[in-house]
């Protein structure tokens, strides 16, 4: 595409404001895009009412739906390598990643919920007989109508096709919003799901400001639901304009997730699991187990282990199969980091490994950050506390089970943790104790589309995946039928007329 638009009506406009996108890489353009004003945006929802209310995607037959949705994954896979490299290319994600991750698990995200919508689907039935009473019942799953999918800038692509996947299986139409910073793939996305067969209309792509655009999108009441994946202040302000029009609304905020690693752990399983749990896509995940908490008893050789190890980390450029951790998604990312590292030397805490920008002519222009240690004793520390979404983790020792449990529910969040343990029974047994939604146990990051993803207390409500997840993107009605044998129902004597 020579220039990026938003999608709306199954046409690409281009708006007045212009917007450069940056390479992470080296910081040059990489390309510009415009952005959409509030009447483009009034389109986009209308576009997708009128395609759900008028349009034929809702009347469509599951097996059609199902067909329209396999050609998605068909066409992803057969651009995968064009969408890798330009994910790799606005996102500084390393290539390997949007490679052998990414780009291919969203195309098996479509194919998932293409495979299991009939299924999802079925209506249920319930029979009542009591002494007062018989009755049937049926419980039909319908779509929710408008959704509103806002995306945010770290696994654009993935978590694009993660809600997309879900609520067009489910049969609603779409308004995706990605962030201004990485709209690239989503744009690419929506012109491969029309090349598959989508009606005009079902999906459409706004590119916008995200205050301009949040608000106009959650106060409207043609929008029946609003799946949102970013920050916690992002999302408050979501839920404030939301209220204005109820809505349904799925919320996947913030984290701050524990890292455990008990005394009987696999210790290099456990040492190579922790790196990649911090500082896989530069620490900018909302699962990044950036507290990582180590049984006294190998603390001292782990820390010396992982301070070892993420030195050797390669960092460079994104589109370098040798990279290992490519930069951050902005100078103003980056500046935050370099904020948080400030303000920890400031408490006097000890940075055991990075805690600066690499230095060399290879990262001239580009927004890289060293993977970054730091000891953490104190859990009153905002670094143990406050999400920094870069590559930087508090190391923290415990002496009992009890102690790293306490210690790892004493968060705001409850997004992710991961426990490593040779102890399986144990393991399960702290699982179950720890307040987070997602809890690894000898692994971390495992996403399957079969298992519901979503976070406890400020990290939000509602799931993404599995079968709960799909579900989130319908409604649920119940239809009953009198069965009274012999006689009236009740209610034809209640007044007695």
């Amino acid at each position: 595409m020579d220039e990026y638009t938003s999608f709306i009506n199954g046409e690409f406009k281009k708006g007045k404001q212009k917007r450069e996108v940056i390479n992470p890489s080296d910081g040059e353009v990489l390309t510009s895009v415009f952005l959409a004003c509030q009447k483009e945006i009034k389109e986009a929802v209308v576009s997708a009412r009128q395609a759900f209310d008028q349009g034929p995607w809702p009347g469509f037959s599951l097996a059609h739906r199902k067909a329209i949705l396999l050609k998605i994954s068909e066409k992803i896979l057969e651009n995968a390598k064009e969408l890798a490299q330009l994910e790799s290319l606005n996102t500084g994600k390393p290539i390997k990643e949007t490679t052998f991750m990414d780009i291919p698990s969203a195309a098996e995200t479509f194919k998932y919920f293409a495979d299991n919508l009939e299924e999802f689907l079925k209506t249920e039935k319930v029979n009542i007989n009591t002494q007062t009473a018989q009755a049937k019942a049926i419980l039909p799953r319908e779509p929710r109508g408008v959704t509103s999918l806002i995306v945010p800038w770290n696994y654009p692509f993935l978590i694009a096709s993660w809600k997309l996947a879900q609520s067009l299986a489910a049969g609603n139409t779409v308004v995706l919003k990605p962030s201004v910073l990485t709209p690239l793939t989503a744009l690419e996305l929506a012109k491969l799901s029309y090349e598959a067969g989508l009606p005009k209309g079902v999906l459409n792509v706004v590119l916008a400001e995200g205050q301009a655009a949040g608000e106009v999108i959650c106060t409207d009441q043609d929008v029946d639901l609003i799946s949102f994946t970013g920050s916690n202040p992002v999302g408050k302000k979501i839920i404030q304009y939301s209220s204005e029009n109820v809505k349904k609304m799925i919320m996947e905020l913030g984290g701050k997730s524990a890292n455990l690693v008990l005394e009987d752990a696999d210790f290099d399983l456990a040492v190579n699991g922790t790196l990649c749990s911090i500082f896989l896509n530069q620490g900018q995940m909302c699962t990044a187990a950036s507290r990582i908490l180590v049984h006294q008893s190998l603390y001292d050789n782990f820390k010396q282990k992982l301070k070892e190890l993420a030195g050797k980390i390669k960092i460079g450029k994104a589109l370098d199969f040798q990279t290992q951790m490519g930069p951050l998604i902005s100078e103003a990312q980056r500046n935050k980091v370099e904020t948080a590292i400030k303000r920890a030397s400031q408490e006097g805490l000890e940075i055991i490994a990075g805690g600066r920008a690499p230095e060399g002519k290879e990262f001239g222009g580009g927004f890289f950050f060293q993977p970054t240690l730091i000891e953490v004793t104190e859990r009153e520390s905002f670094l143990f506390q406050e999400e920094i979404f870069g590559p930087v983790a508090s190391l923290t020792s415990f002496s009992s089970q009890a102690e790293a449990v306490e210690l790892a529910n004493d968060s705001q969040f409850g997004l992710a943790a991961c426990v490593w343990t040779k102890d399986k029974e144990k393991g399960e047994k702290i699982a179950g104790e720890i307040s987070a939604g997602t809890v690894w146990i000898n692994t971390y990051g495992m996403f399957f589309n079969q298992l519901p993803f979503g976070g406890f207390k400020k990290s939000g409500f509602g799931k993404e995946l599995g079968k709960a997840g799909f579900l989130e993107y319908t409604r649920l009605k119940n239809i009953i039928t009198d069965q009274t044998q012999g006689a009236k129902p009740l209610v034809n004597y209640w007044y007695g007329f």
